[in-house]
């Protein structure tokens, strides 16, 4: 078997047998047992509860937690805003970068903030130490925690038999941020400091290449960020080329580290799903249908990278090594192409490449993996998306076999089916509207020419599908929470970064709002044992329909729009 597919097929197991322990972790966390790391974190988290003036056991129901969650993520907003504005200024700035405008600090703030981290800038010439660290770093964890509090509450309800209190948001979000994001990122911190990793408050070196000539390289805290960034599937790299950069990704080990973390936590999360309610087979059945789906993206993505683009084979130029243009010799086309994966079907967005370099269908296939938005997702949102299509499923299949839909005892009823269906057109209808409104600007080239700071056609990188695709790609990424992006749109201006600010906002809150809110709704209905008549919910066969509903759904909101791009590139290259 090639070497290249061997390491991609290693990184994928080694990160499922550490994801099912560290679910089994992560179920005891949220339960409130006891775990070996009690002793060091448990007075740190009394400090933080004592300083806040919160009592950790006051149960909330999910009115409550969803009031607390949007109250701390508004007074955020303005405290990374203040510095982003303000980071010229203020210290821990040795390169004398200046402050960002309003506008790029708007949409880089909410980028952060929503756990997406779209990127508009490069952090070499636009961050301050300050601005990565107490701003940008600082979101990465609350972001990610405040996704697997919301989560965990979801666990809890889909728990009870019958309750309105589901726990207290804010011991869920410190000990997520406390007991498995620090622990996490500490660790893989350290590997990537001992393997060339900069971590220091230094400002630029001053280098000599071996061609005489006097270089500055940036470099700074790195380490610290580039493990959050992973393994929140945060994704907002310190660097401006992300993990392609060779100081933030040195080598194969970096990058295997690195991918492993990408989706270690959002698939802990479904085994944790199993432990916390004690039902392994239901964990087992989402794991089922997540890792199909991831399947039949990757795949055909790994033989599109590892096979050449075929245009610059008929001009008889050898790509043994695959298409390599846009990626690094030492990572190879294959390890590219896993990455690019996994970083679009969970929220990450990090980059190990050029994804506008992709060949056009493994382009197509990344952007499916962000329109779908619920295989493996990111850290606690990934299953609050999924959850909404068992809630569908639950409901079709009721409609098909002419019984009441019930879920884990629970009666899903016309409420909670009208939240998951207007959830799940939320996120098509953001994406392609937004994509529609760039392409009839493109289109129609006079109009707003203030917000484009000149022509619109000045976005675009290179012409006809795959200046669609640029735009389709920007959208999708920023509604699905992932930050990653085709870079040969120029989108750090007005027009993008509030428009893309404005679908991140939307795209970050909506989804968390409506699967807490039929998660508490149901906790509170009364339940009803399991029979002989019972929907079984943690079966292949319920599985299969989770399945369909999320192909259904995704192939009649995105296949025309893929169709106009990637796919219309792919089919133009074979028959030219």
């Amino acid at each position: 078997m090639n070497t290249e597919i061997i390491g991609i097929l290693s990184m994928f197991l080694a990160t499922v047998l550490l994801a099912i322990p560290l679910g089994k972790y992560i179920a005891k966390i949220y339960a409130g047992d006891k775990t070996f790391l009690d002793p060091v974190l448990g007075p740190l988290e009394k400090i933080f509860f004592k300083i806040s003036d919160i009592d950790p056991h006051d149960e909330m129901n999910w009115k409550e937690h969803l009031y607390a969650l949007l109250t701390i993520n508004l007074i955020w907003f303005f405290f990374c805003l203040f510095i982003l504005m303000n980071q010229g200024w203020l210290p821990l700035n040795p390169d004398g970068n200046p402050s960002m405008s309003p506008d790029l600090a708007f949409n880089t703030t909410i980028s952060f903030l929503a756990n997406c981290d779209l990127q508009a800038y490069s952090g070499e010439t636009s961050m301050s130490y300050l601005g990565q660290i107490a701003a940008l770093m600082f979101f990465q964890f609350v972001s990610a925690g405040t996704g697997m509090a919301a989560c965990a509450m979801v666990f809890n309800a889909m728990k009870e038999r019958q309750t309105e209190k589901l726990g207290n948001f804010y011991n869920y979000f410190i000990k997520s941020c406390t007991r498995i994001l620090f622990p996490i990122s500490f660790v893989a911190a350290i590997l990537l400091v001992f393997s060339g990793v900069p971590m220091t408050w230094e400002g630029k070196a001053h280098m000599v290449t071996l061609q005489g000539d006097t270089v500055q390289v940036s470099r700074g805290p790195a380490a610290a960020m580039i493990a959050i960034k992973q393994g929140g599937t945060n994704g907002g790299g310190f660097f401006g080329t992300n993990s392609a950069h060779p100081l933030e990704n040195p080598s194969y080990l970096t990058n295997a580290v690195e991918s492993i973390l990408i989706i270690l936590i959002p698939i802990s999360m479904v085994f944790a799903l199993g432990y916390y309610l004690n039902r392994k087979k239901l964990a087992w059945m989402v794991f089922g249908v997540m890792t199909i789906g991831f399947l039949m993206l990757l795949v055909p993505a790994v033989m599109q990278e590892m096979k050449g683009n075929p245009a610059i084979t008929k001009m008889g130029i050898d790509q043994t090594l695959g298409s390599m243009e846009g990626k690094e010799i030492r990572l190879g086309s294959a390890a590219s192409a896993f990455w690019g994966i996994i970083t679009t079907v969970t929220s990450n967005g990090s980059t190990n490449c050029m994804h506008d370099s992709f060949t056009p269908l493994t382009g197509g296939l990344a952007m499916l993996g962000m329109m779908v938005n619920s295989l493996y997702g990111g850290v606690g949102v990934g299953f609050l998306n999924f959850y909404v299509f068992i809630i569908l499923a639950v409901f079709i299949s009721g409609l098909m076999v002419g019984r009441t839909p019930e879920f884990l005892g629970k009666k899903v009823e016309a409420r909670e089916v009208k939240i998951a269906a207007i959830i799940a057109i939320l996120h098509p209808l953001l994406i392609l509207s937004g994509t529609a409104l760039a392409s009839y600007l493109v289109a129609h080239n006079t109009a707003m020419g203030y917000w484009f700071n000149g022509k619109a056609t000045g976005w675009l990188g290179n012409p006809s599908y795959h200046g669609f695709s640029e735009m389709l790609y920007q959208y999708t990424s920023s509604a699905a929470n992932n930050g990653s992006g085709f870079a040969g749109l120029t989108a750090n201006n007005p027009f993008w970064n509030i428009s893309t600010g404005m679908v991140i906002l939307l795209s970050r809150y909506l989804p968390i709002i409506g699967p807490l809110a039929i998660a508490g709704l149901l906790a509170q209905k009364k339940y009803i044992p399991e029979g002989a008549g019972t929907l079984q919910t943690d079966t292949p066969i319920f599985g299969v329909m989770v399945f369909v509903v999320i192909f259904i759904i995704a192939a009649l909101s995105f296949f025309p729009a893929l169709a106009l791009g990637p796919f219309a590139e792919y089919f133009s290259i074979h028959s030219s």
